[in-house]
């Protein structure tokens, strides 16, 4: 077989392999991204080691950094899917090295979770929310305003509340979360769906396997929280105390966004907490469950026909 070697240089002396090398060596040389490295690293830079690192310069060039060719993490262009370029420099020469893109680190970290957590499933029309199918929707006005302030002031790090969506079975309360989820995607922000009454259900049998507290732990520290459908679970006071209140006094003390829906309002969530499955009350615990939800997220009523019929 041919070396490598031997190939390129009797390949070089053809005119036409000569002429193609030049025009891409000057389209890499003047390509926005390259051209930046090279003035950043001018100091550092000889003509050999270009001229040398011309093939790694090529392979830079022609690749997405940032997604920013890539229509999807499934749609991605590069050579190894999921992972963009960065020119570096190691011993007098010029490589390159692969870093995980934006979405595939939001992708890692979705699976991640849903690996852990079992209850994480979201329904196709969940997964396939948009504005743009919902924009238009005049019944839902003010719960779709709310959402898209959410989305276009939210900065990672800052304090900002989430919403709390309450309103009758089947108006699309857990429709909107799953547009603020694929929104904040885009944004490359990582948000965690949780339905209520199966996660709780979940936690409860995670006691036998030793994992509750490192479900809990990864539910607490989510970036953006979304429980779907809460008032909807079986009360006790083993949820209501010990999974419920440390996870949304964590997410308080932190300030990070959290998201509900439910059929109650505040009041009857309040006294839906009050009751235990044994029918003790219980308003103390039910008010402090309450003050920390009040204080991550204001209340939005959504309105509108039952859509699930």
């Amino acid at each position: 077989m041919e070396k490598i070697n031997d190939t390129l240089k009797r390949l070089a002396g053809k005119e036409n392999f000569q002429q193609r090398y030049e025009r891409q060596r000057r389209e890499t040389l003047n390509h926005p991204d390259v051209k930046a490295f090279l003035k950043s690293h001018e100091e550092e830079l000889t003509d050999s080691m270009i001229e040398k690192g011309m093939v790694k310069l090529y392979e830079y060039s022609n690749q997405s950094k940032e997604c920013n060719k890539c229509p999807s993490l499934d749609g991605c262009v590069n050579f190894m899917k999921g992972y963009h370029p960065k020119l570096v420099i190691e011993r007098g020469s010029i490589d390159l090295h692969y870093d995980k893109c934006p979405r595939k680190v939001v992708y890692d970290e979705k699976r991640k979770n849903e690996k852990l957590i079992q209850s994480l499933y979201v329904p196709r029309d969940i997964l396939e929310a948009s504005f743009d199918s919902i924009y238009e929707d005049l019944e839902r006005i003010d719960a779709i305003q709310k959402a898209a302030s959410f989305i276009m002031n939210y900065v990672p790090g800052s304090k900002q509340k989430g919403l709390y969506f309450y309103g009758k079975f089947g108006v699309g309360k857990s429709y909107l979360l799953g547009v603020i989820a694929n929104e904040l995607a885009k944004k490359e922000v990582s948000s965690m769906i949780v339905y209520v009454p199966e996660l709780l259900r979940e936690l409860k049998s995670s006691i036998a396997d030793s994992t509750l507290n490192e479900k809990i732990e990864t539910i607490k520290k989510v970036p953006v929280l979304m429980l779907d459908d809460i008032g909807a679970e079986t009360m006790s006071s083993w949820t209501r105390d010990e999974v419920l209140g440390p996870i949304l006094q964590f997410r308080m003390l932190e300030s990070l966004p959290t998201f509900f829906t439910s059929n109650f309002d505040f009041q009857g969530l309040e006294h839906h907490l009050s009751y235990s499955q044994r029918g003790e009350e219980e308003k103390m615990k039910a008010r402090r469950i309450m003050e920390r939800i009040r204080y991550l997220a204001e209340p939005v009523m959504v309105e509108g026909r039952n859509r699930r019929v």
